[in-house]
């Protein structure tokens, strides 16, 4: 649901983006060079548009001309960096991952590929530029795997600590709904510019408390890639609270504002809307399963694998044991086990493997089934019902921990990567 959400979201940005784009272009003119590429006053104005979209979604008020137009410049020159790192480290993203990407957002939104195409037409969309946009969002998102989430790790301690701390506290886990506007600070700012952004900060904060709107606020002074939701955070665990407020966060009362906050990143408000708990059992319906799975990758292209699939299921159909096909085929860890999975929960695997393996009867052999990491086979052996509140508590702590740890490397990434970006402002747009 949240690729779901983040796709529809793209179709609002990409009918901003492609409003007016049959209208008379004027002479263009170059705002800023990044690195080595130039932003002209055509990709501002592009970006302006998908921006305001994200306002008037939101129904959040827009800032004056000239703050939106920072924000709107500052964003380009982040993306930029980021598109160009992933191109200068090698991120590549083909035809075929975007169009498949395309096709699951149809799907989870109950629509036909031919039907979803439409959709965008009524809303005057190009389907080229919208594949551009989903492009674009698929790189991003491997540069956040690759440098991000693929060096974040959670130990043992650090979960039994957090589970620790909430069987210490009466009624069990809550959730928290936040909004925060977010000051970031350059990595190796002067002193005068550290003060120069508190001063900031503390001029958005004293805005929230003379009455005005939290999501207007955040708007118009927050660096964050949120602003433009009004600095929605959504629902958090304490474990994917930034740890600059969590503690502030357990003692506040929905409603009310923090004071401005100090991280190694910048300065921080954060408001609190609302809390909820989630201290509730949980039995599911698990299902004990293995696969064989054949990657898709730079080495092994889309007809390769799904040849391979095919011939193997063959196998699999001629009399051979499951069993022994993944041990010697199946390219992920548990082809060691004969393709083992052991009991999967709902939600544990991507939504075309946990779709595919819930229609199988028990000992039945699906058909090649494609998914984000390749085609698989996937055999159902048993099912159950099963409490599973603490091994689902200790994953929950664990993924919380994670998520949070990526938040704000990711974070601290971008601000680095922004600092040694080369950027030269050809104009008086700052």
């Amino acid at each position: 649901m949240a690729a779901c959400r983040l796709f529809l979201f793209l179709i609002v940005a990409a009918l901003a983006a492609s409003a007016g784009a049959q209208t008379p272009v004027p002479l263009d003119r170059v705002l800023v060079v990044i690195n080595d590429e130039a932003v002209t006053q055509w990709d501002m104005n592009e970006q302006r548009r998908i921006v305001l979209s994200q306002l008037k979604a939101s129904n959040i008020q827009p800032p004056s001309n000239d703050v939106l137009d920072k924000q709107v410049l500052e964003r380009l020159i982040v993306e930029r960096a980021l598109l160009q790192f992933a191109k200068d480290t090698g991120i590549r993203v083909d035809d075929t991952t975007v169009e498949r990407t395309i096709l699951r957002v149809a799907e989870e939104n109950k629509l036909k590929p031919d039907e979803f195409r439409k959709v965008l037409e009524r809303e005057g969309i190009p389907y080229a530029n919208y594949r551009e946009d989903i492009r674009r969002q698929i790189i991003v998102q491997r540069v956040r795997e690759r440098e991000v989430d693929s060096k974040v790790t959670v130990s043992d301690a650090e979960v039994d600590n957090y589970l620790a701390t909430l069987a210490s506290q009466a009624g069990g886990e809550d959730e928290y709904q936040l909004s925060h506007i977010y000051i970031t600070v350059p990595e190796q700012a002067t002193p005068d510019v550290v003060e120069t952004r508190r001063q900031r900060a503390a001029e958005a904060l004293a805005e929230v408390r003379s009455g005005k709107d939290f999501a207007q606020i955040a708007a118009a002074y927050s660096n964050a890639p949120d602003a433009s939701s009004g600095g929605n955070l959504g629902w958090r665990t304490a474990a994917r609270l930034p740890s600059v407020f969590a503690e502030i966060i357990r003692k506040m009362k929905p409603g009310e504002v923090s004071g401005v906050l100090r991280s190694a990143g910048g300065f921080h408000i954060v408001k609190l809307a609302d809390v909820r708990n989630r201290n509730q059992p949980t039995v599911v319906d698990q299902t004990h399963a293995r696969h064989i799975l054949i990657k898709v990758n730079e080495t092994t292209s889309e007809a390769e694998a799904k040849t391979r699939i095919d011939r193997l299921k063959d196998r699999l159909a001629g009399g051979a044991k499951f069993e022994d096909i993944a041990r010697v085929n199946s390219e992920d860890a548990s082809s060691a086990r004969g393709g083992d999975l052991g009991w999967i929960s709902p939600g544990d695997t991507v939504p075309d493997f946990e779709r595919a393996m819930v229609g199988l009867a028990v000992n039945e052999v699906s058909a090649p089934i494609r998914t984000p990491f390749g085609w698989h086979l996937i055999q159902v052996l048993e099912r159950r019902k099963q409490d599973i509140t603490q091994d689902r508590r200790r994953d929950q702590a664990r993924q919380a921990i994670r998520q949070r740890k990526s938040d704000e490397q990711m974070e601290e990434f971008i601000r680095q990567l922004r600092d040694r970006t080369y950027v030269e402002y050809k104009s008086d747009e700052r």
